[in-house]
């Protein structure tokens, strides 16, 4: 259809029904720009054809709202025609790039700006203070960069301003004769910079009494100089975070006049002079001046009298002396006083708070500890003169750090029996199946420390469902899972939003939904401070509608054509129900039409891998007894067979109900049995009959890294040891990065999916949520999130964009395991993070010793310090500093060659030649191992692995 003959049959489509919309074409230029738009943005008018995602009053456009809906593509010029637009809400669209318009300004009638979760780059046009009815501007977590406008300051309406997370730089903007900056913004209420590169002062003029702004959250910047004393001026302040800086000086006195103020972060700068006076911040929670260089004092006696506090961060801040017994008689859950000069014998006295979980005081000089009544929670006095004499170290917990496992939390059944759910779908509190919504709440500032105590989350749970429902939503039930506290110290939530009447929500609900949260509709317990939601993109819609390609002229068809349309449909419909039928067979059974005989058909491509029969597998389990039964999971049960070669294999067995599609098991043997390296755990064959789906791989004895490094196994890792595993982990994912056909990312490295053989070597295991990348994914590759928590890559949670760069920095975190065979995340504290706050390279083992596996801790550690520098090289924030997986290897070849060990050496004869004897160990694949299946997307429920 030529161009001229679209325009006449345009012409007479609006003369017959009189369609008169001024932002059709603006709308029209958004879809041919954007990909991936709701299926019904088809016909001439997006007002009377009610498109998802757009609002309208009349013909004109009001609101666009498409949260989490995989749009990928720039923000044309052409939205700056929508004269009568308010809200604009693209927020979680990481495949939304390029600058904004820089006449962005023409939408004088815009209230909310709400671009957070994307990928914008370039400055932030100036013109965007000509935004003069803007409430909501939300830039938060994109790639902005250049300085911040000072034009902003002419939003006297703006309520909330979030910039953080960027890449700005310069100074903060403040008013002048020929300039407007933000301190005119005093009906503003939130500023939140945090995590970005803003450089200089900050300016005393920004503060003033005028202000009526709840936070200010300066975190992660290159902020010099001192804290203005203007800031004590703002007495409606709530929360103040300006930690991780380069501020000097001392702390303004007049501080104290802030009594509103709940949070006070202060961490990580070069403050100097005299401890603070802050009796009077008497609504004060959370404290945390840790690591800065105040004048050596006794411990103020003001930490004891302010009523609210709950938690008290002084690590390395100088603090010497005694530490009074009335210290611990407050509401305290957390008191961290590591690394001062305190003395003496600690007594926590009779009337220590019930709520005290917590109380680290490492590397001082306390040399005595009365504990009448018994303090039974986390005492830790490691590093201490009272740990130091003989036979105490070894009997007194407190003496060590204990092992825990990650703080786990999530949402329980609401008076229902849970029952298991096919492909990705969750049960949900109601016990319903159904694809939930799923994204990340990130609590900026909450005045609690204590994230294990599940009544936190089940007093959140209802507003968070009544926010949905007073909305008119179609939201049955949310769930909460997985707390942790971040780098930044941010706590961090897994949510998952299920839907109503239904096992899936359309484009409206998931727009609707998004908003709540992206324009801070929901508010929180004032406990949980400032917050963000980054919603994970929709692949599971309802209700779509396919697109015609001639849909501008819908509704001009002859009516004289209707019949013989008709008649085309009927037989298309026949045509199409027959290969549906067709299709559906093949999908229950995609081995159907192999032949062994013949190379046709729906032979899978396998190599090496065999097709064995449900009997032969029930005979060589002995009919899967009881006594071969060796471990279980999401998944299903694990077996031990022996083949008549005498091989022994484990074979997972799906349960069923959790069986995938016929298609995507196929995909996934065809890919495994393309794996084959002496480092990566071979899949021997596979089973599909009699509605059974079972992986037959090698079966690895000596079980888990992780097992080994706990002791469970009973196998003794030494330095030597962990080199070599390190090494064939890292051969093993190299190759599947480099060598293997097609290449093939993990996204799910940890040390329960190294298993150790006979001899330890390192085999890298289970492949649920393994990624081919063809030669159209080079680069990365735009997926849901999958992955274990503390392992996971943050700029791939944060984009979804996955690369390579992704499984090393999951490498990484195994590195810093091997050598303080901790989680990655125990009791809130992220291993990542503690080594980056304990190192110092200036000292022996950069100061490491408080955090070495005690195993390895008194041996000579060779090129220990290299080892660090790579592992902490793996984990940096952009996977573009990271190594690749063969630069990861040459530099462990480089660390063993510095211990005197050859790389590629053959490692002990059997494990039993290296104190292997297993403690009557006999089951190597627990809930923990790789035969946990991790087929849910993160961050659903992740069950414990």
């Amino acid at each position: 259809m030529d161009q001229r003959f679209q325009i006449f049959l345009l012409v007479f489509s609006i003369q017959i029904f009189s369609i008169a919309s001024q932002d059709d074409a603006v709308l029209q230029a958004l879809r041919s720009q954007w990909k991936n738009t709701p299926p019904n943005w088809v016909g001439s008018d997006p007002c009377r054809g009610n498109w998802d995602g757009i609002e309208c009053s009349g013909s004109r456009v009001i609101a666009i709202t498409l949260s989490s809906i995989k749009l990928t593509g720039q923000l044309p010029s052409d939205i700056v025609n929508l004269s009568e637009l308010q809200i604009l809400d693209l927020s979680s669209n990481p495949g939304l790039t390029g600058s904004l318009p820089l006449s962005i300004g023409n939408l004088k009638k815009l209230s909310n700006l709400i671009l957070a979760g994307c990928s914008f780059t370039g400055s932030i046009p100036d013109s965007i203070g000509s935004l003069v009815q803007l409430r909501f501007l939300s830039l938060n977590t994109n790639r902005f960069s250049g300085r911040i406008p000072p034009s902003i300051g002419n939003l006297l309406n703006l309520y909330w301003l979030d910039l953080a997370e960027n890449q700005l730089t310069g100074t903060i903007p403040v008013s002048s004769r020929s300039s407007p900056g933000l301190d005119n913004l005093v009906n503003t209420k939130h500023f939140h910079f945090g995590k970005n590169q803003l450089s200089g002062d900050i300016p005393s003029q920004l503060f003033n009494p005028n202000l009526t702004v709840l936070h200010v959250l300066f975190e992660s910047n290159k902020l010099s100089g001192s804290i203005p004393s203007t800031l004590g001026s703002v007495r409606s302040l709530e929360v103040v975070r300006l930690d991780s800086n380069s501020l000097t000086g001392s702390v303004p006195s007049n501080l104290d006049n802030l009594s509103g103020v709940k949070e006070l972060y202060l961490s990580n700068n070069g403050l100097t002079g005299p401890f603070p006076n802050l009796t009077g911040m008497t609504s004060l929670n959370y404290v945390d001046l840790s690591n800065n260089s105040f004048t050596a004092s006794a411990i103020p006696s003001w930490f004891s009298t302010l009523p609210s506090l709950t938690t008290l961060n002084m690590e390395d801040t100088g603090l010497e002396g005694q530490i009074p017994t009335s210290l611990f008689s407050a509401q305290l859950q957390t008191v961290n006083l590591k690394g001062n000069h305190l003395n003496g014998t600690l007594d926590l006295g009779s009337s220590f708070s019930d709520q005290l979980q917590v109380v680290d005081l490492q590397k001082n000089s306390i040399d005595g500890f009365i504990n009448e009544p018994r303090y039974t929670n986390d005492l830790i006095l490691v590093d201490n003169p009272i740990c130091q004499e003989s036979g105490v170290r070894e009997s007194q917990k407190y003496c060590s750090i204990s092992k825990q496992s990650d703080p786990l939390y999530s949402t329980g059944p609401n008076s229902c029996a849970r029952t298991p759910c096919s492909s990705d779908q969750i049960s949900s509190p109601n016990c319903k199946c159904a694809y939930p919504y799923s994204g990340t709440l990130f609590f900026r500032a909450t005045s609690f420390s204590n994230i294990i105590n599940p009544t936190i989350y089940t007093s959140l749970e209802p507003l968070l469902l009544l926010a949905f429902q007073s909305n008119q939503l179609p939201v049955d039930s949310i769930s909460l899972s997985n707390p942790t506290r971040n780098l930044d110290n941010y706590l961090v939530l897994n949510l998952d939003i299920f839907p109503t009447g239904t096992d899936r929500f359309n484009h409206t609900g998931i727009s609707g939904v998004g908003f709540v949260l992206s324009n801070q509709t929901f508010k929180p317990p004032d406990t949980y401070g400032p917050y963000i939601f980054i919603g994970h993109s929709y692949n599971y819609f309802a209700g779509s509608h396919k697109s015609s390609s001639t849909g501008i002229v819908v509704g001009v068809v002859v009516g004289g054509c209707v019949l013989v349309l008709l008649l085309v449909i009927a037989g298309l419909y026949a045509y199409r129900q027959k290969r549906r039928a067709e299709r559906a067979d093949k999908q229950n059974n995609p081995f159907a039409s192999w032949d062994p005989n013949q190379s046709s058909g729906g032979i899978p491509q396998l190599k090496g891998a065999r097709n064995f029969s449900f009997e032969e597998l029930r005979k060589y389990t002995s009919n899967f007894s009881e006594v071969n039964n060796i471990g279980s999971g999401g998944y299903g049960m694990v077996y031990r067979g022996t083949l008549p070669s005498g091989l022994l294999v484990a074979i997972k067995r799906a349960q069923q109900g959790s069986t995938q599609g016929g298609l995507e098991f196929k995909t996934e043997i065809e890919l495994l049995s393309r794996v084959h390296h002496k480092n990566v755990v071979s899949l021997v064959g596979f089973c599909f009959e009699q509605g059974e789906q079972m992986l037959i791989y090698e079966y690895i004895p000596n079980g888990t890294l992780k097992d080994s490094l706990s002791g469970k196994t009973g196998i003794r890792l030494d330095w030597m040891r962990r080199l070599r595993i390190a090494l064939g982990a890292a051969r093993g994912v190299q190759y599947l990065h480099d060598l293997a056909n097609p290449p093939i990312i993990h996204r799910d490295i940890k040390s329960n999916n190294i298993l150790l053989d006979e001899r330890l070597n390192a085999k890298v295991a289970d492949f649920g949520l393994s990624k081919p990348m063809g030669d159209a994914d080079k680069g990365h590759v735009t997926t849901q999130v999958k992955g274990t928590m503390g392992y996971l890559d943050p700029e791939y949670y944060m984009t979804q964009q996955l690369t390579e760069k992704s499984d090393v920095y999951s490498f990484g975190v195994v590195l810093l395991e091997l050598l303080t065979a901790r989680n990655p995340i125990e009791k809130g504290m992220y291993i990542v993070r503690e080594f980056k706050m304990t190192m110092d390279t200036t000292k022996r083992l950069y100061n490491l010793q408080g955090i070495i596996d005690p195993v390895i801790s008194g041996n000579e550690l060779i090129g220990f310090e290299r080892f660090v520098d790579l592992a902490l090289s793996c984990v940096k924030e952009a996977g573009i500093n990271r190594p690749s997986m063969s630069d990861v290897v040459k530099e462990i070849e480089n660390v063993m060659e510095l211990a005197g060990l050859n790389p590629n050496a053959e490692s002990a004869q059997t494990s039993e030649n290296y104190e292997g004897i297993s403690k009557g160990f006999d089951h190597p694949y627990t809930n923990d191992s790789m035969f946990s299946y991790s087929g849910t997307h993160f961050p659903s429920k992740l069950e414990p692995k």
